[in-house]
């Protein structure tokens, strides 16, 4: 890693360098893998979760299972964030298993309690997002993935299938029916 500290390599991030120093024992290294991968982390998973708390808690969960198993991670071909989204769907498919099945209609009750103008955009979104969530929970799971990993997480392509283990077409024909199923969806709704 050379004299640049772990904090200043944003903008040039090199991943393995950083992943390495972390196994290590670098805190510093380790610190900069969760403030490198954080804000995508978290996106993903409030997007599978309706529960803003339920989000905060499972991020902290992957984040978890990050550090505890960052010693065994070796490199295979695939980049470390591979590994990571991996990880991170498989403790939203936990989380969701442990839960009952939640609707967002006590979550919008709530938003409406106080019904000020200055709350309506906030209504109107909350609504918005709770319908089209509500209409991707009837997608089939892979589908659901791919709109969670290049929506909610904001992933490209080529990591989104490295996440998933498939191949970039499948993932753009998943993503493709999946938007198509939404919109007929959305507009049923």
């Amino acid at each position: 890693m050379g004299n640049t500290t772990v904090g200043e390599l944003a903008p040039d991030f090199d991943e393995q360098a950083v992943v390495d120093a972390a196994q290590q024992g670098d805190h510093t290294a380790l610190s900069a893998l969760y403030d490198h991968y954080f804000p995508r982390v978290y996106r993903y998973v409030s997007v599978r979760l309706s529960s803003t708390e339920d989000a905060e808690d499972v991020t902290t969960e992957i984040f978890l299972r990050i550090i505890e198993n960052l010693r065994s991670f070796s490199w295979r071909g695939l980049p470390f964030g591979a590994w990571v989204f991996r990880i991170a769907r498989n403790e939203v498919v936990s989380h969701v298993r442990r839960q009952k099945v939640r609707t967002t209609t006590a979550q919008l009750t709530e938003s409406i309690q106080d019904p000020t103008p200055d709350h309506v955009d906030t209504i109107v979104t909350a609504f918005t997002v709770a319908t089209v969530r509500e209409a991707a929970e009837r997608l089939p799971e892979a589908q659901r993935q791919v709109i969670a990993l290049r929506f909610g997480a904001g992933l490209s392509v080529a990591e989104t299938a490295q996440a998933l283990g498939k191949t970039e077409n499948n993932v753009k024909v998943l993503q493709h029916k999946a938007i198509a199923k939404l919109q007929v969806m959305v507009r049923h709704e």
